[in-house]
């Protein structure tokens, strides 16, 4: 009965105009993360607290096409804010977009996740990061506030992030590739100290098969 259930929503999905508008997004976790990449995008300026955590990637053939963020916005005079707490990437196979897979690695606790920006067309290759630099003993900490990233296609998007600090250099590219995975560098919360949340973040790139689907012709073109 399930295996009929599953189906059903195969052909609905192929033959249902409302549905086929729509994307499907489901999380990949830590399923893909041996997936192997041709090398890490990182910046030399994120924050010093926390440690890394883990990796999560897209599955093979998928790569970051858009993201998301998690902010924690201004809390007032006198409360600990915490800024960007996670950052999502949407993966997608191709440019149809119709089903994608999330990867975020850990993210903090606070704020809310924006609505995702995507790359008009290609994939996202490089990014820069928004870090508020040690403010004292006895100041407010937050570490990153928010980031950009580059498309292939030449756009920058983003994220709605908060306003300390600044914004360091661009990391290096993927090149001809794009970026596959994240792992993120958190200070775990601690009910009694100046929470920071999300300090740094670095991405994975991997090779990219660029496919061109020529409708006169019918016909899929792959090339390295």
């Amino acid at each position: 009965m399930a295996g009929l259930f599953y189906t059903l929503l195969a052909v609905l999905a192929v033959f249902s105009p409302g549905l086929c508008e729509k994307t499907f997004l489901q999380s990949a976790g830590v399923a893909f993360k041996d997936r192997p990449h041709t090398s890490e995008l990182t910046v030399s300026y994120g924050g010093q607290w926390g440690n890394w955590t883990w990796p999560e990637m897209c599955p093979d053939n998928f790569f970051a096409v858009g993201f998301s963020v998690r902010v924690e916005h201004s809390q007032g005079p006198d409360l600990d804010d915490t800024a960007l707490n996670g950052i999502r990437l949407f993966c997608s196979k191709d440019d149809s977009r119709d089903f994608m897979y999330t990867v975020e690695s850990h993210t903090g606790y606070y704020g809310d996740w924006s609505e995702p920006q995507y790359c008009p067309t290609g994939v996202l290759t490089s990014f820069q990061l928004r870090v508020e630099p040690y403010q004292g003993p006895s100041a407010d900490d937050t570490a990153a506030n928010n980031i950009k990233f580059l498309c292939s296609t030449d756009p920058i998007l983003e994220g709605n992030g908060t306003e300390w600090g600044e914004y360091g250099d661009w990391s290096q590219g993927c090149g001809k590739d794009g970026i596959c995975g994240i792992d993120t560098k958190m200070e775990e919360y601690d009910p009694n100290g100046d929470n920071t949340s999300l300090n740094d973040v670095r991405f994975y790139c991997c090779l990219r098969s660029l496919l061109f689907y020529n409708c006169k012709y019918d016909i899929l073109i792959t090339s390295i």
